[in-house]
């Protein structure tokens, strides 16, 4: 049996889903919490903190005597910098093909940058996970992972370093982020960047810098990401307090 988060999850996926093109989508407004509730097969309870995590995303909006509007301007948006998602379904929402062309881990020892970002002493062994993606076989994003080499546990293979940063985090080092903190700028292709992006020297390129976190604030890893020009249109959705 799935645990409340994971169900809540699940669930919260299948209503955005229902609402972008499913039993929703010709719909202005989703039906009463009671009668929602009763078609999930959820309590009243968890059908509102799930509505709660949408309405805080800019999903839907909640309005007494009114109801719950669902917001068609925010869910027809393709890609959300201010949502945390995988690399691969950040290409699929751009209307491409993804892959994960290659992956390579290589253990070092911390630098002050990431002496900085993980708190950590400098020369502090760490992994580090460099992977690229691709959109209609097109390089797309290129990011360097770093976690410290003391939090794996257990045997894992390169199969398992395929799959999203969290799994690994998750399944071998014991770690869930929480949240993260991320610096944006805009790069010009050095020649490592435009070999591995198979662009001309100087291209532009969108660089993340990115920390995340644990629900207690200890940061667990941090990661560096590049992502090509013209692929993607990052949008924010910024409320006004």
């Amino acid at each position: 049996m799935s645990s409340q988060p994971t169900q809540a999850k699940t669930i919260r996926a299948q209503l955005l889903s229902a609402m972008k093109d499913g039993e929703y989508a010709a719909c202005e407004r989703l039906p009463r919490e009671s009668v929602l509730a009763e078609k999930l097969g959820i309590s009243r309870t968890q059908l509102r903190d799930i509505l709660a995590s949408l309405e805080r995303e800019g999903f839907i909006t909640r309005r007494h005597g009114v109801g719950t509007i669902i917001n068609r301007h925010v869910l027809n948006v393709q890609t959300r910098m201010d949502i945390e998602v995988e690399f691969l379904d950040m290409i699929r929402q751009s209307g491409h093909e993804a892959a994960v062309a290659s992956v390579r881990v290589s253990e070092g020892v911390a630098d002050e940058k990431i002496s900085r970002q993980l708190h950590i002493p400098v020369d502090t062994p760490i992994i580090r996970i460099a992977r690229l993606c691709t959109a209609d076989g097109k390089p797309a994003i290129y990011c360097e992972d770093v976690v410290e080499k003391a939090l794996a546990k257990g045997s894992y293979t390169i199969k398992d370093l395929k799959l999203p940063v969290f799994y690994f985090l998750q399944q071998f080092c014991g770690v869930y982020p929480y949240l993260d903190l991320t610096d944006l700028r805009p790069v010009t292709a050095d020649a490592a960047l435009a070999e591995i992006f198979q662009i001309p020297i100087g291209s532009p390129l969108l660089n993340m810098e990115e920390v995340d976190f644990d629900i207690d604030g200890r940061p667990v890893f941090c990661s560096t990401e590049y992502f090509a020009d013209g692929i993607f249109r990052h949008t924010v959705m910024r409320k006004k307090l």
